[in-house]
Parts: structure tokens; sequence; C-alpha cells
């Protein structure tokens, strides 16, 4: 079998099922037409109907073209988690443009680089206090030309802190800006080849770049997943509600579940933060049925010490993604809820879609699962990416599918070196099984290379989960005089639990993981430095063991000669 994870997929659903293409705009409006009295959104407890969402993104398509943002123009979202980011989102692309998200949690670096980059010279951004003031620094500074700003309490007034508008005629209300628009004679023609979004990523050893996905990357990877689980919905036969704290400027959330909802027609409860015990009265009071979080997110919950006695009966759908899943937490949800917790794996260069697991197959702890319908997947020697390697062997996975992208924006040679032929190099290490099942073992350059051997930090990472008195951990290679390299964990511990030594730690490690592989230190931090999507960052870990000034405080340290 050319595909051996075949055998596994949900009856009906074949590898080579054909993966639709096709406009993002045009999703909408066929959801709308479909769908129209439906609620789309819930924010705030307000709830927002396909034909609301759909009137809602005409007028802001509307005044972006009556602005001279459409074919050709750029236009960056500063957006958090409101309704404002779908309205603008589709408006924006219904328009013409291409769209820039950039992250509310990013430095003012990297968003500088990201605005100059993209050329993007309109943003568009909230007058929450949060977003407000580095938006107006980009036009102090010269980097936009124009600000729309939507306001906050349009959606209901929480308490979040506002700030007024400065009397520039550069800065505009989203409501004034759009409020009298009148839509075209014709709406702009787009091409699924026409570039998307430019979503940055890569930021880890130097300044982001754009992954240019086309409108045709976005709608199909769409696609994939409605292939893969289309014997189960029709099973279900339901509106689904699904939980939306993921930030949507992140491609999982877009993909995952703004665009796959409102392709299906099922409702978006949007929040605006991860706030454990809100997601907690989603499933409980209002009944969630699906939850995509990432693996912080999973910890938090598992972490409940009354979880084994909450309601998560109306939950069918509960994945983790973004990073890689520790087995431990995912077997103490299960042992707690009953509720299996399974991790897939995509990139943001993939718009999303590369691996999943099937609802019936084989049990595999710490697998990400088999590659999805019409996706390609092997693993290429770290020496040699034109050479293929055998089942069980660990080296780069690569991809190739309708939904990866065509390259980096205005980076040519970095383009090209990420490509073997139609093939995309992830940097991603990992293996597949006889089954088809991948696995992954660490991203290539966290690799630690220690005494000649390569050393995998999720490896060890995952075995030191296992420790009753850790909550989360992160692996990093330091200098060894003696191994060139070697491993030291950084450790935050659960309530009530007490530092331990490296001695310790390396007697609960000692089978666990190879000789090579324990680490020669251990130290233990109050909290864990993460990435503007509440990932785990080893970036900003390594970044701070560099700069000690940034370390956050130390409870304890260990360290063995």
């Amino acid at each position: 079998m050319a595909h051996p994870g075949e055998q596994f997929y949900p009856e009906g659903v074949r590898w080579d099922a054909p993966i639709a293409r096709g406009a993002i705009p045009d999703l909408l409006a066929k959801s709308a037409a479909a769908y129209g009295a439906r609620p789309a959104l819930e924010f705030r407890d307000r709830q927002i109907t396909f034909a609301e969402l759909q009137g809602k993104v005409d007028q802001a398509a509307a005044a972006f073209l009556r602005a001279g943002f459409g074919k050709g123009a750029a236009i960056a979202l500063y957006l958090g988690n409101s309704p404002d980011h779908p309205i603008n989102f589709f408006g924006g692309l219904k328009a013409g443009a291409r769209l820039v998200h950039l992250s509310p949690l990013d430095g003012e670096i990297a968003l500088s680089h990201k605005l100059k980059d993209s050329g993007a010279r309109v943003l568009v951004t909230s007058n929450l206090a949060a977003l407000l003031p580095m938006a107006l620094k980009f036009l102090d500074k010269g980097l936009v030309d124009r600000l729309i700003v939507c306001q906050d309490e349009t959606w209901g007034d929480v308490g979040n802190k506002v700030m007024a508008l400065p009397d520039n005629p550069a800065i505009v209300t989203f409501a004034d800006f759009a409020g009298d628009a009148q839509p075209p004679a014709a709406w702009p023609a787009i091409s699924p080849d026409d570039v998307a979004l430019l979503q940055y990523t890569g930021g880890t050893t130097g300044l982001p770049k754009g992954a240019m996905l086309t409108h045709g990357n976005l709608t199909s990877a769409v696609a994939i997943y409605d292939v893969w689980s289309e014997k189960a919905r029709a099973e279900r036969n339901t509106v689904e509600r699904v939980i939306c704290v993921l930030p949507l400027f992140h491609i999982y959330a877009l993909t995952v579940i703004l665009l796959r909802c409102i392709k299906l027609g099922d409702l978006i409860s949007l929040h605006q933060r991860f706030d454990v015990e809100a997601v907690m009265r989603d499933i409980e009071v209002k009944r969630a049925t699906a939850f995509p979080g990432v693996p912080t997110m999973w910890i938090a919950i598992a972490s409940l010490p009354d979880l084994d006695k909450r309601d998560l009966s109306s939950l069918v759908a509960a994945g983790s993604g973004g990073a890689p899943l520790p087995v431990e937490v995912a077997k103490v949800f299960e042992r707690k809820t009953g509720l299996t917790l399974k991790s897939g794996w995509g990139m943001t260069e993939t718009c999303s879609p590369g691996t999943g697991h099937p609802p019936v197959g084989p049990d595999k702890p710490g697998s990400i699962g088999l590659m999805l319908p019409g996706i390609e997947m092997d693993v290429v020697s770290l020496d040699d990416p034109t050479r293929v390697l055998p089942v069980g062997e660990a080296g780069e996975i690569r991809i190739k599918g309708p939904n990866v992208t065509r390259g980096y924006w205005n980076r040519e040679q970095e383009s090209a070196g990420s490509f073997v032929g139609d093939r995309f190099l992830t940097g991603d290490i990992g293996y597949m099984d006889s089954d088809g099942y991948f696995y992954l073992v660490d991203r290539k350059k966290d690799m630690i290379i220690s005494g000649g051997f390569n050393v995998y930090p999720q490896m060890i990472e995952q075995a030191i989960y296992t420790h009753p008195s850790v909550q989360e951990v992160m692996v990093i290679g330091i200098p060894d005089d003696y191994r060139g390299e070697a491993a030291k964990a950084f450790i935050t511990l659960r309530t009530g639990a007490e530092p331990f030594s490296i001695e310790d730690l390396r007697a609960f490690l000692a089978g666990k993981v190879g000789k090579h592989e324990l680490p020669v230190a251990v130290e233990f931090l109050k909290e864990l430095p993460r990435t503007t999507v509440g990932k785990l960052s080893r970036h900003e870990l390594r970044s701070q063991q560099l700069n000690p000034s940034k370390q956050q405080q130390q409870l304890a340290t260990g360290v063995r000669s």
C-alpha cells in the first residue's frame, strides 16, 4: 500500500479524495446563504448570525475599496479575539487585499519588521489600552499611513480598559470608516492563487518571515479537514458549539475554528483570553461540544483538583495542537474524564493540516497520527534531504499538499532552500512506523549534540512529565566542557510540591531515557516563558539564560559536575 496509514482512515474516507480549492469570500457567502438566521459567533453572551456577519463584512469590504485598499494593497490586522477580527478578515479579503496578522503579544521590534516587510500601510486595531498605544507608535514612526480603530465597547462593556483616540486625521474609528460605504457595482475577482495572508513565522533564529498563504491554500486546508471528518459529522448531524480561546491571529485557530466553523455552519464561542473556569462554564453550562486547545491549556484543565467531578459530557472533540502534547497530560486527562485527548500536527506553512488521529485505530501514545487526505509526508536524512529514510528511522519530515505555502514573502533564497522539489522541509525531526503513524522527536534547531550523540529535548521532557511533582518542563542545551553540550531541565512544580536535586532527577529518569540524555542540571522557576499563543518558548528560555537579568525569580537550582 502506497500510504499504509490509509487502512485506519474513517470508513469511506480515501487518501486521494478530491480536495476543493476556492476563494475565502465565497466560503462565507455560501454559508450566509445557507445558514442566514443561524448564529455564527457568540461573544459576551451576544450572538451574531451568519447574515449579520455577512452584512458587516460587506460594509467593511466596501469601505476598504473606497479607501483604496483593494487589489495589490496590504492590510495589517492588530486585533484580539472579538468579532472585529472576522469582520475585517473577511472584509479585507473580499476587497481583494492581502492581509497581515500582527500578534498583540509581540514586541515592537518584531511588529515593526512585519509592517515594513509586508508593505502594509493601513492598520486595523482596537481602542483597548493593551493595543492602541503600540498602534499609535507605528503611526508616529511612519510605518503606517492610516489607523482604523475598532471600539471594544461596541460588543458590550465588560470593564476592559479602553483609550480615547488622539485628534489626528490619519486615525478613524471603524464605525466612521465603514458607516456609509456602498458596495461597488462588482466585487473584485479573486483567484485561488492570489495571496490571501502573510502569516509570519520562524522568528526564533532571526527576524520573522511571512509565509504566503493563498486563498487556495486556506480553502483546501478546510476541505482536507472536511474530508477527514465527513463521516463523523454525518453521524452526529448537529450544529457544534466550538470554544475559541486560541488567538484568531494564529493559523491553528484561523483554520481549525474560524474558517471551518463558518463553512460548516457551526457556532464559534469566542473568548478574549484563556480563563480555565470560563472555559469550564462554556462546557458545563452552555454545553460546548468541541474545544481545540494548546498543551498549556490542557495542562491547566488536567490540573484542576476537582476535574473528575466536573461535567464534560457535552464535549465530543477535545483536540490539542500548536505544540507537542505531553503523553502524561493526556493520560491524566483521560483517567479523570474518560475523554481521549489526542494531538495532531501541522504548521503555519501548511495552513494547519498535516496529521490527525482516526476515530478508531491502534492506540499509539505519543503519536501525532496519520497524514491527512491529500497530503504526502515522508522522512529524509538530516544530511541529505533528497534521501528518504526507511520506516522507524528518525530524520526531517517533508510535506506536500494543496495546503502548503509556495514560500516566504520577499525571501526567494530562503523559499528555495525550504523545498526539495515540490516537498517542503518542515524542520521537524520525526519518524514513521510501519502502520503509517508519525512521531515527532523534536525541532531540528532544538536538537542537542552531546558527546557526538543527537539528544532530543522533547523526549527528555516527556519522561520528566511522569514525575509526580512536575507541573511543566522545558529542556535546553547548555555548554559542557566534556560533552560540548548537555541537557538542562527547567521545571515549574505542582502546588505544594518541593524542589528536588539533580541527583534525584537523574535517579528518577534512569532507564526512562538513555544515559547520554540524562540532564546535568535542573532549575526550578515560578513560571516558564511562553510564546504569544501560550506555547512554552525554548527560544525565550535560551535568551534568558544568555541574559541573566531577564531571568524570572528562581526557587532553587541544582547542578551536577
